[in-house]
């Protein structure tokens, strides 16, 4: 296996500063809007953005919730995949707000269809707008496209995306690793 640094810990920190600063221009002061991060991956990067958002702009009250998708996967009952439910945290109603969807990588989309299903369970939003650390744009699945992206790259099937947090692996930083196969 092979791998290369995408995003090291500056280049991190500079993406989520300027992903909240496009955040906050579209939201103004958040009074219409919420941050949801998807369990379990998205979650550490939505930390990281509501964190920086309020050192940023300690007037605003952004509303913070945490999605778990595992039962509206569409591979959920697959004998094959073993799935661990995350918690489900929101406790505010999400009708007519304009609801910011938050996850590490845009892959095939189905991570985020399943979230879409989720989210209605909360109520009925107004708008939502996915924002991704990374987009691997030529891999889709379903017609989902992000509004606010950190990086995007073009990549092969058997190529990953891994993306390390501090807090639980030490160190912040993104790699795209390729499979190579030995003859």
């Amino acid at each position: 296996m092979q791998s290369r640094v995408i995003l090291d810990n500056n280049k991190l920190q500079l993406t989520i500063d300027r992903l909240c600063y496009q955040i906050a221009e579209t939201h103004k002061d958040f009074k219409d809007a919420c941050i949801i991060g998807v369990q379990p991956r998205g979650v550490f990067f939505a930390d990281r953005l509501v964190k920086r958002l309020n050192i940023l702009f300690p007037d605003y009250k952004i509303p913070y919730g945490k999605l778990d998708i595992t039962f509206y996967r569409d591979d959920f009952r697959r004998a094959d995949k073993a799935f661990s439910p995350s918690v489900t945290d929101i406790n505010f109603s999400l009708e007519n707000k304009n609801v910011i969807l938050i996850d590490d990588v845009l892959y095939t989309g189905r991570t985020i269809r399943s979230a879409l299903d989720a989210l209605m369970d909360f109520g009925r939003p107004n708008d939502v707008e996915l924002v991704v650390l990374i987009d691997r744009r030529l891999q889709r699945h379903v017609p989902i496209q992000a509004k606010y992206i950190g990086k995007t790259i073009d990549s092969i099937n058997s190529e990953k995306v891994k993306v390390y947090w501090s807090e639980s692996h030490g160190e912040d930083k993104v790699e795209l690793i390729a499979n190579i196969d030995k003859p």
